[in-house]
């Protein structure tokens, strides 16, 4: 099994440019090509959250367009910059989606790994909040497959990163829910967006990951000083499961680049 994941797309309306030199819609239309072009393609992909950048429902309708030539399953979850209401209303096919709930948590079967979607939003601020109530719904989720492999996504990453600005709008609760991973060992991965970079840390024992933007990313930054961004090369992240080795995860560069060149005579191998 292939897991994509795409994270931060930040979609705005036609002709509005993120921080007035950005336009992030060509950069998710190539991140589709980018997976559609993969051998083998994902089996699913999730989309982890700041799915566009203001919560509007033309900021949705114009990411389901981008996203319609994705023939798998695409599975959502809202950022700090989504709307629950506004996401549920432009995809109401997506029957996945929780409607009518304060959350959007949901679990996906089927699979070989278990998907589970949780809700970090916390409207109005940046940081993320994971609740006793969503809390609990995750512990209660997780006792009842506790011999299946279990995959975590959500948005707002449970670790501190030492990017200072970042780590200032982190997760609340982190702790809390770094316990109730500790007592659930067939939790293979949890992964998460937010910090537009691919970072790795663990959290209760549990190898934990963010992935690259689709678009820009947030400046490595070590100092505490205001939050830049840059044009380094956007990306997605796979996940692939085996039985043998449990979830290996890649970056995926998307963009055209120079190779892939044999090593055995330097040659440019065809196709």
């Amino acid at each position: 099994m292939v897991i994509a994941q795409i994270t931060d797309t930040h979609i705005k309306p036609e002709g509005v440019l993120s921080y007035g030199r950005l336009d992030t819609t060509p950069y998710l239309r190539r991140a589709v090509e980018h997976l559609l072009s993969l051998t083998p393609r994902p089996d699913v992909v999730l989309a982890t959250g700041d799915l566009v950048d203001a919560g509007l429902p033309e900021e949705y309708r114009r990411l389901r367009d981008l996203l319609t030539p994705l023939p798998m399953p695409v599975y959502l979850i809202p950022g700090n910059h989504d709307n629950r209401d506004a996401l549920a209303s432009v995809f109401p096919d997506h029957a996945y989606l929780p409607r009518g709930g304060r959350f959007m948590q949901y679990v996906v079967e089927g699979h070989p790994v278990r998907l589970i979607a949780l809700d970090t939003l916390d409207p109005g601020r940046i940081g993320g909040l994971l609740c006793a109530e969503r809390l609990g719904w995750l512990a209660a989720r997780l006792d009842e497959a506790p011999a299946r492999p279990t995959l975590i996504f959500m948005h707002h990453p449970p670790f501190a990163t030492g990017i200072a600005t970042m780590d200032a709008h982190g997760l609340a609760n982190a702790a809390e829910f770094a316990e109730i991973v500790r007592r659930h060992a067939q939790i293979e991965r949890i992964v998460a967006g937010h910090l537009h970079r691919p970072i790795q840390s663990r959290v209760g024992g549990i190898l934990a990951s963010t992935a690259p933007s689709t678009a820009h990313q947030v400046a490595l930054d070590l100092e505490e000083r205001p939050l830049s961004f840059t044009m380094e090369p956007p990306a997605c992240q796979l996940h692939v499961w085996s039985a043998e080795t449990g979830l290996v995860s890649h970056t995926s560069y998307i963009g055209d680049y120079d190779g892939p060149y044999l090593f055995a005579n330097g040659m440019k191998r065809d196709g």
